[in-house]
């Protein structure tokens, strides 16, 4: 049993999946380095005092005390980043059970809220009808929060799966548009779509690629001015297909443009036109799409307008 536990300690990567983290992030890696750096300061020591202190015992003993100061030192800052390490991975636990949970209870009030609303159970008022749809509205909602908090969780755990196949995406691209027309009307924003005629295809998982492009096009139309326009272009850029989205939306100041990929932010402008959303979208867009091996980014000036884009290699 000990011996299996020593074995563990020593299995750096074992111990990084553990934790749901990157190899340069794990606490184990982190005591290596600290350690190699603890014998070359030992080794330098010793020269230093061999050469300017005559008393050989004297030398041992500053060696010694550098030494113990140092590898004390590795140790509090080791066992303080695996304490963080283990509260980030019972946290990412906690969301993933917590969100498991909730699909059930959230499914069966949608099921139950449509069949309300269908009046096959019996007649409907109007007044009836009006707190049905707020009902209805409010669960789709907490179903959604639950869908990107879950996401969100796999990807923190890096158990986010990437099918890659063969895809399209024009295609998917122009599936996506058909599927938000009409949000897209209902919010008086027009969608206007470029693309070369002839496109190749790329490997990439369809429903994970999706998942950015809806985000990006759901944050352009909410957050566009009254008669608005979204342009999206998509072209082949030196062997990598590269597709933005652009709006002439509220824009992002300048000071929160940093803060743009973050877990839950939005910035302080975007609340005063939409309340409703999570900030997880741009989130999980980021992690999918290098995930994927491509890039993110965007360029954003407050009260023009945004462009989100992103590449992924032709392979």
């Amino acid at each position: 049993m000990v011996k299996k536990e020593i074995i563990s300690q020593i299995n750096i990567i074992g111990q990084c999946r553990k934790y749901g983290l990157s190899l340069w992030q794990c606490p184990q890696l982190l005591f290596l380095i600290m350690g190699i750096i603890i014998i070359g300061s030992t080794l330098v020591s010793y020269v230093v005092g061999n050469r300017y202190v005559d008393d050989p015992y004297m030398v041992v003993l500053i060696v010694l005390l550098i030494t113990a100061i140092l590898f004390m030192i590795a140790v509090i800052i080791t066992r303080s980043f695996e304490r963080l390490a283990e509260a980030n991975r019972m946290k990412s636990e906690f969301v993933s059970v917590v969100s498991h949970q909730l699909r059930s209870p959230l499914s069966n009030l949608k099921w139950v809220t449509d069949l309300l609303l269908s009046g096959r159970l019996s007649s409907v008022s109007e007044k009836q009808l009006e707190y049905f749809k707020i009902l209805k509205e409010n669960s789709d909602r907490m179903a959604e929060l639950v869908s990107d908090l879950l996401i969100v969780s796999k990807i923190e755990q890096q158990k986010l799966p990437l099918r890659k196949e063969k895809i399209s995406i024009k295609d998917l691209v122009e599936r996506t548009i058909k599927e938000t027309a009409i949000f897209a009307k209902a919010s008086n924003v027009r969608i206007e779509f470029n693309s070369e005629k002839t496109f190749p295809q790329i490997s990439a998982d369809p429903n994970q690629l999706k998942l950015v492009i809806d985000n990006l096009l759901d944050n352009a139309i909410r957050y566009s001015q009254s008669k608005g326009k979204i342009q999206i272009n998509l072209k082949n850029k030196n062997n990598n297909v590269y597709l933005e989205i652009k709006d002439n939306g509220v824009g992002i100041p300048k000071k929160d443009q940093k803060y743009i990929f973050q877990k839950f932010f939005r910035s302080e402008n975007v609340m005063k036109y939409q309340t409703e959303g999570s900030g997880l979208g741009l989130y999980i867009a980021k992690s999918i799409i290098e995930k994927s091996g491509g890039k993110i980014g965007f360029k954003s000036q407050e009260g023009v307008g945004s462009t989100f884009w992103f590449t992924l290699p032709v392979r």
